[in-house]
C-alpha cells in the first residue's frame, strides 16, 4: 500500500474509532483515536501493516491529557502518530505493553510523571522517581506544586 492507501485504510477500517486526521506532511500524519480503541488500532498497524513502534509521549494540555503513539511504516517512509485524548477525570487507557515490549517503560514513565493509568500493564512499579516521592504527585502536570520545602530543584524534577 502507498501512503494515501494506508491513511484511507485506517480511516475506513476504524471509522467509528477515528476522531480526526491531520495530514501534516508527505512523511507524517496525525490520526485521532478514541481511547477505548487504541489497542485494537495499534495491533492492526503493527501486525497487519508491519509498522514499527517508535515512542509514545504524554502531554498535560490543562483540560485533558494527550498521548501520542508514534509508529513508522518504513517501506513507505511514513510516520503515523495516533493522538488519544483522555479527560482529566478518567486518566486511564489500555496498555500496549501486552502487544509489544517497547511500550513497557514509556507507559511506566507516563504513569509516574503524569498519573495516567495503563490497564493491563504487566509491571507498573516506579522507574524514575525516588522512593520518597509521594503517591499522587505528578511532576509533569501543569498543576504540579513543590511538595518538599527543602528541595532544590534547579535541574528538572
Amino acid at each position: 500500500m502507498d501512503r494515501n492507501a494506508v491513511i484511507e485504510d485506517i480511516k475506513k477500517r476504524f471509522e467509528a474509532d477515528v476522531t480526526d486526521v491531520f495530514d501534516k506532511s508527505p512523511k507524517r500524519v496525525y490520526i485521532g483515536i478514541r481511547p477505548e480503541s487504541i489497542r485494537r488500532v495499534a495491533q492492526y498497524v503493527l501486525r497487519d501493516l508491519g509498522a514499527r513502534f517508535n515512542i509514545a509521549s504524554g502531554v498535560d494540555a490543562r483540560g485533558h491529557m494527550e498521548i501520542l503513539y508514534h509508529f513508522t511504516l518504513e517501506d513507505i517512509n511514513l510516520l503515523v502518530s495516533f493522538r488519544v485524548i483522555l479527560p482529566k477525570e478518567k486518566l486511564e487507557i489500555d496498555s500496549l505493553a501486552p502487544l509489544f515490549e517497547g511500550a513497557n517503560w514509556i507507559e511506566r514513565e507516563m504513569n509516574e510523571l503524569l498519573g495516567i493509568t495503563f490497564k493491563g500493564h504487566p509491571d507498573m512499579r516506579r522507574l524514575l522517581l525516588p522512593a520518597e516521592w509521594p503517591e499522587g504527585v505528578y511532576p509533569l502536570r501543569c498543576d504540579y506544586r513543590e511538595w518538599d520545602k527543602d528541595a532544590i530543584r534547579d535541574r528538572g524534577v
